[in-house]
């Protein structure tokens, strides 16, 4: 048997890798099955959420012991079909008429792309870079001092006040830096953990932006905040207005927040979604009329949608990414935000014109980086943790998985010293431990008097998981969740039923659906939407609504025991309602119309990004996985607001934290930095040999 068909047989490979590799030798009967397995799993590497395929490292794909060919031998063979193109320049685009392109992408033997992955890299490094180099503003910033110091009021004293946690023994008002920076360059990455202000930066940011328009008697900057999912771009626009309220409390002249913006809309949306097509309203020929986007969560975003994005930014508009560099990285292909941040070196210090540029605002001692070229510079990265509620003691956990320390975060479990942190080792069964409460939880979102309600209770409480399958996977759970849930005593459990709570799993442009939406079965006598909206993502408001005047009801309290027994009485349709434009507003669609979903009750920590909820329970598996990691597990804690659980063995909470989640890319490369390439790498679980392919998606 032929290595193709053993990957094939032993079900590594999905139908879709399989049937390209037989299509090249059809279309070329000389074709070698080495290059038909490399291309094979160059397909497969994108279905990883890896953006091209290492022949030196064929296990990162496929962790099993089969006779795969040479690394150089293998390469030689790719070099020499004509299926492969190789590029001389890491920015141009690859020859058309190959499916497959083949460079060395900062690795050892290089990477073998599917063509379009190659080009979203290329494609993507050439706006970065083309937003970068846009000339530093140099106006005059006295006229902005003064809102400088209101808004940033300890930045004055940074440079005299002694840190003893500071490599450099002086404090660092990082926030400020950032904001600074940004009167400077047209490209600003702001990454730091839970807590540290980012939204905090971003908003005063802004303020910045405006004060200094208005004191140059222009017009205030078009601004637009952005998010890779509707619930994020929600969370986004709530932290917004919260830093909007604390400074007007501080003294700022409220003028300057008239312009903010009040929502945040989905990537997605504000490119312009149509209809059945991968391709957007706005593009490099159609750019966002905007002068500042803000992008939260860029970690989350894919490789093809950033591409995407940043070509549909327009010369001398501000492009703002960002971000927790230590999360887990996006879903599908790629692991953009990562491969940016190793471009852009470790955020510590300035150019040095940036420092004596803005050394009015911060004062003569910013740290410089007297070697920056390309990205550097252009990154800032917070330190001091802003957030922590007084009964959720979770930074020093967070803290020691973010380091891989194993022992330090074991100890800190087990010590139970930690407020609203609860190890349940060696459990592995949620329900065996708390099986009243969290069932209580879900039944009561059937409870509420409408969808909208509905909602917002479900954000209270998440079982997460770190797979997919098995009794500890979120198929299994949910599962069992539905069975109890449904009402069914005997014969199968319904496909829908009132309260189930619902994830959708692929993207639907038509109906402006996405992958990692929530959305619950609810009986309401509301009359539905139509689950569509034209309304204009610069108007305003936020992702996927309904027009004004279709929302439901606003967010209420649960009602009554009472209540609940009349509500199960109601004869209302059941419908599936998703978040719609602004607060209480929602959408319906009939269930049997959606795209691809499954339940939501427990959901993959890679699911989960972008999100909050109140209490979060984090389901290790029984036995170790390379899908593990130490960003799987910080990922996952870190999705709490007051109140964690971790459940699991040590030994497998240890092992995770020993990993490193790596995705194979060039990006990196491409912008001048270098890929990381960590000795004991996480890696994704195989997709179901059925899964279906999309149409066109290969190259």
């Amino acid at each position: 048997m032929s290595l193709l068909d053993e990957l094939y047989a032993k079900g590594h490979l999905r139908t879709l890798d399989h049937a390209f590799a037989q299509t090249l030798r059809r279309l070329r009967p000389e074709t070698s099955e080495a290059v038909q397995v490399a291309a094979a799993l160059a397909s497969l590497a994108v279905a990883h959420g890896h953006a091209g395929f290492d022949p030196a490292r064929p296990r990162l794909l496929v962790d099993a012991d089969l006779p795969w060919p040479q690394a150089e031998a293998w390469v030689a063979q790719l070099r020499a079909s004509p299926w492969v193109a190789q590029p001389n320049d890491p920015l141009a685009p690859s020859a058309a008429d190959a499916p497959l392109a083949f460079e060395p992408a900062g690795q050892a033997t290089g990477l073998l792309y599917l063509r379009r992955y190659r080009e979203y890299e290329s494609r993507l490094a050439s706006g970065l870079q083309r937003i970068a180099a846009q000339p530093p503003h140099h106006q005059d910033l006295e006229p902005v001092r003064g809102v400088f110091r209101a808004l940033f009021p300890q930045s004055a004293l940074a440079e005299a006040t002694p840190d003893p946690d500071s490599a450099t023994g002086i404090t660092e008002d990082r926030q400020a830096r950032a904001a600074a920076l940004a009167l400077r360059r047209a490209l600003l990455l702001v990454t730091g953990g839970p807590g540290t202000g980012k939204t905090t930066t971003i908003t005063r940011l802004l303020v910045l932006r405006i004060a200094q328009a208005i004191a140059m008697g222009a017009p205030p900057p078009r601004i637009a905040l952005a998010a890779p999912t509707g619930r994020a771009a929600e969370r986004m626009a709530e932290s917004l207005r919260r830093a909007v309220a604390a400074i007007l409390a501080s003294g700022v002249d409220p003028a300057l927040c008239t312009a903010l913006p009040e929502t945040a809309s989905t990537v997605h949306r504000l490119l312009g979604v149509i209809p059945d097509s991968p391709t957007f309203r706005h593009h490099a020929d159609n750019p966002l009329p905007l002068d500042v986007l803000v992008v939260d969560e860029a970690s989350m975003v894919d490789l093809p949608l950033m591409c995407k994005l940043v070509e549909a930014v327009a010369d001398g508009t501000q492009l703002i990414l960002l971000g927790d560099a230590d999360q887990l990285p996006s879903v599908e292909a790629g692991d953009v935000l990562a491969a940016i941040l190793g471009a852009a070196g470790p955020g510590d210090a300035l150019r040095a014109e940036d420092a004596d540029a803005l050394a009015p605002l911060l004062g003569p001692g910013t740290p410089v980086d007297a070697a920056a070229t390309g990205l550097r510079g252009h990154r800032v990265r917070l330190l001091r943790g802003y957030r922590q509620d007084a009964d959720f003691d979770l930074a020093p956990l967070a803290e020691a998985v973010r380091q891989g320390d194993a022992d330090t975060a074991l100890a800190l479990l087990r010590s139970g010293s930690l407020r609203g942190v609860d190890f349940h080792e060696d459990v592995l069964d949620p329900f065996q431990a708390r099986g009243e409460a969290l069932l209580a939880h879900w039944r009561s979102l059937g409870d509420a008097p409408d969808p909208a309600t509905a909602l917002g209770l479900a954000q209270r409480l998440r079982l997460l998981t770190a797979v997919r399958e098995g009794p500890q996977g979120a198929r299994g759970l949910n599962a069992r969740i539905e069975e109890q849930l449904s009402g069914r005593r005997t014969g199968p459990t319904p496909t829908y039923f009132h309260g189930r709570l619902l994830l959708i799993t692929e993207n639907s442009y038509r109906h402006r659906l996405f992958n990692g939406d929530i959305g619950i079965c609810f009986r309401s006598e509301a009359s539905p939407s139509l689950g569509r909206s034209e309304a204009s993502p610069f108007s305003g408001r936020s992702e996927a609504s309904p027009s004004p005047g279709r929302s439901v009801a606003s967010h209420s309290s649960v009602q009554s025991a009472a209540s609940s027994a009349s509500r199960a009485l109601a004869s209302g349709p059941l419908m599936a309602w998703f978040p719609g434009d602004g607060p209480g507003q929602v959408r319906a669609f009939h269930p049997a119309a959606l795209p691809a979903h499954e339940s939501a009750f427990a959901m993959t920590v890679h699911k989960a990004q972008g999100s909050e909820f109140d209490e979060v329970w984090l389901q290790l598996p029984r036995n170790d996985s390379r899908v593990l990691s130490r960003e799987l597990v910080y990922t996952a804690i870190t999705r709490t607001r007051s109140r964690l659980h971790v459940a699991g063995s040590a030994q497998v909470l240890c092992e995770a934290l020993s990993r490193h989640a790596v995705r194979m890319s060039g990006l990196a490369w491409r912008l001048g930095g270098a890929e990381p390439a960590p000795s004991s790498p996480a890696v994704e679980a195989p997709p179901a040999r059925d899964s279906t392919p999309i149409q066109g998606a290969l190259f």
